[in-house]
């Protein structure tokens, strides 16, 4: 593999894509053709004393999913109150 320096810029965009909107380090990796094990050095370098990036990733990305659960049960059991 060819060993090539990744900007700051490209770093703190493949982290906040990671941190803010949910994207799994794998998807990031392969996005820019490095290698996951990089990312996880870049995120747990830059989480430092602060909450585990990754779990507060995993964490919105559920929240999301339930969200639009419940949004399509509550669609679901009012077109099934109007039936009646």
């Amino acid at each position: 593999m060819k060993n090539h320096r990744i900007a700051q810029d490209v770093k703190e965009q493949i982290i906040n894509r990671i941190k803010n909107d949910g994207v799994s380090v794998a998807q990031a990796a392969k996005d820019h053709g490095i290698h996951e094990t990089t990312v996880y050095g870049w995120l747990g370098a830059k989480a430092g004393g602060t909450p585990n990036v990754l779990e507060i990733a995993k964490l919105r990305k559920e929240n999301d999913e339930l969200l639009r659960l419940v949004g399509r049960m509550t669609l679901k059991l009012s077109e099934t109150q109007k039936k009646k």
